[in-house]
C-alpha cells in the first residue's frame, strides 16, 4: 500500500509485513542462543509478547510535534530558509525571541525544554561520561553495528534514497554523526543552551524533513516498512550507543560495568527524548535493553538487497586517504583507515563481511587486537585509582576532538535536510 500523505496513527495492531519476529522466534537456532544467554546471565533475553507488539507498532509512529512544525513552516508558506532562521534563533535566544513565532514552533520548544518526569540529570551525566571514556572506539563500533542492520529495508531505504551514506557522500554524513555523538556527550552538552541539545534539535528536524519527502514517494512500502525513520528504528539506533557497545568493547579492553551500561541507557534515552523518540516502552535497564535487541535481531527480514550492499561497501572507502594531503596528515589517515578496517573486520559478523566487497581483513584485524593489553591495563588502573577517571575523561575528550578535526579540518557539521533525493 502507498504511504499516506500525512503521517497519522496506524490502525490498531498494524505490524509491518517485514517484522518477522513471530515467524522466527521458535526456530531452534534462536532458542539455543536464548538458552545460552540464560545460562550465562541468569535472565531470559526473550521479551514479553506485549513488548514485542509495542515495538512492532512503533514502526508506524514518528514525531507528531516536530512534524507539525515542519508542515507549517518548512513545507508551508514560510519556507525552509526562514524556518531554519527561526529555529536557530529559538535555539540561541529562546523561542520567546522569535517575532510572531508559529504555534507549532512554540509547542515544539515547550516540549523540548520541559524535562520528562523520569529524567535523572546526574545519571545522564554519568552515562555521557562513560560514552566519552570509550573514546573513538565507540564511533567505530556504533557504525559497524549499523552496517549489520543495513540488511533491513526500513533502515536502508531512507539512507539509500537520500544518498548521504552512499558513495562519495558517505564521509560527510558519517562525520556529521560523529559530531552529533561528541556534542551530546560533552560535559554540559545537554544542559539548557548546550551545543549538544541544539544539535539534537537540528537532527530531529532533518529527520522529519526526510521522512516527509520519503512518504511522498510511490516506492515507499508502507505496509512492509512502516513510516520512514520510525520510532522503532530510532530506538534501535539509540541502543547502539549503550548496551551494545557496553558489552562489545570488552573485546578490545574496555571495562564497563552493568551499572555503567545502565547509565548510558538513561543518557541515550534522554537524547532520544530530545530527538522526538519517546516510546513508553523504551528500555530502562540492562535486562530490558537486551530483550529489545533480541527482538530486533530475530525480526530481521534481510530484504535490503543492492541498496544495503552499497551502504555497507561505502563505509570503509570513506576513510581511504586522499591524494595530495600533507605527509603528516597522510600518515595519520593511513593509520586511521587501516584501524577502521581492523575494527570492522573484528566486530562485523564474518558472514556479513565475507559477502560484501570489503578490504582484506588481514593483517589489519590485528591492529585493534594489539591495543587490548594497553587499554585493559589503563582501564584496570583507572578503576582502582578513582582520581584517574578525570584524567581519562580529559584525554578521551581531546582524542575524540582531534580525531574529528583530522577528518574534517575546520569544516562545521551542517545537519541540513536533503533537498533532493538521488533515486
Amino acid at each position: 500500500m502507498k504511504a499516506p500523505a500525512v503521517i497519522g496513527t496506524a490502525q490498531p495492531g498494524k505490524i509491518p509485513t517485514e517484522f518477522r519476529y513471530w515467524e522466527k522466534v521458535n526456530e531452534p537456532a534462536v532458542q539455543r542462543v536464548r538458552q545460552v544467554w540464560k545460562a550465562l546471565f541468569r535472565f531470559d533475553p526473550q521479551p514479553s509478547d506485549e513488548i514485542v507488539r509495542s515495538f512492532a507498532a512503533a514502526y508506524y509512529q514518528a514525531d507528531p510535534v516536530a512534524e507539525a512544525f515542519v508542515d507549517e513552516v518548512y513545507l508551508g508558506e514560510i519556507g525552509p530558509k526562514r524556518g531554519r532562521e527561526m529555529l536557530d534563533q529559538a535555539l540561541t535566544h529562546g523561542v520567546e525571541s522569535v517575532p510572531d513565532a508559529p504555534a507549532s514552533l512554540v509547542r515544539l520548544f515547550a516540549e523540548f525544554e520541559q524535562d520528562p518526569e523520569w529524567l535523572d540529570r546526574d545519571l545522564v551525566e554519568r552515562g555521557a561520561k562513560v560514552f566519552r571514556r570509550w573514546g573513538t572506539a565507540a564511533f567505530s563500533f556504533a557504525t559497524t553495528s549499523t552496517l549489520e542492520m543495513y540488511s533491513e529495508s526500513s533502515i536502508t531505504k531512507p539512507l539509500s534514497y537520500a544518498g548521504g551514506y552512499a558513495g562519495k557522500a558517505a564521509h560527510k554524513r558519517q562525520m556529521e554523526t560523529v559530531r552529533f555523538w561528541i556534542d551530546v556527550s560533552d560535559p554540559g552538552g545537554l544542559e539548557p543552551g548546550g551545543r549538544g541539545k541544539a544539535t539534537a534539535m537540528r537532527v530531529r528536524i532533518m529527520h522529519v524533513f526526510i521522512r516527509r519527502k520519503l512518504m511522498q514517494r510511490p516506492e515507499w512500502d508502507y505496509d512492509a516498512w512502516g513510516v520512514p525513520i520510525s520510532i522503532g528504528d530510532a530506538a534501535l539506533t539509540l541502543m547502539g550507543g549503550s548496551v551494545v557497545p557496553g558489552l562489545a568493547l570488552w573485546s578490545v579492553g574496555h571495562q564497563t560495568t552493568i551499572s555503567e551500561i545502565e547509565a548510558t541507557i538513561h543518557f541515550w534515552r534522554y537524547v532520544g527524548h530530545l530527538l522526538g523518540v519517546q516510546p513508553e516502552w523504551y528500555p530502562r535497564n540492562f535486562r530490558e535493553s537486551v530483550q529489545l535487541m533480541f527482538a530486533a535481531f530475530v525480526k530481521r527480514a534481510y530484504t535490503a538487497g543492492k541498496d544495503g550492499e552499497e551502504l555497507v561497501e561505502s563505509y570503509l572507502p570513506a576513510f581511504k586517504p586522499k591524494s595530495g594531503t600533507p605527509w603528516r596528515k597522510r600518515v595519520r589517515d593511513e593509520f586511521n583507515y587501516r584501524m577502521q578496517i581492523g575494527y570492522t573486520a573484528l566486530w562485523l559478523m564474518p558472514s556479513t563481511y565475507g559477502r560484501h566487497a570489503m578490504p582484506r581483513r588481514l593483517p589489519w584485524v590485528f591492529m585493534p587486537v594489539a591495543t587490548i593489553p594497553f587499554t585493559f591495563g589503563l582501564e584496570t588502573v583507572r578503576r582502582f585509582v578513582p582520581p584517574l577517571n578525570r584524567v581519562a575523561d580529559s584525554v578521551q575528550r581531546r582524542r575524540r576532538e582531534q580525531w574529528y578535526r583530522n577528518e574534517m579540518g575546520d569544516k562545521a557539521a551542517e545537519f541540513e535536510p536533503v533537498q533532493e533525493f538521488r533515486k
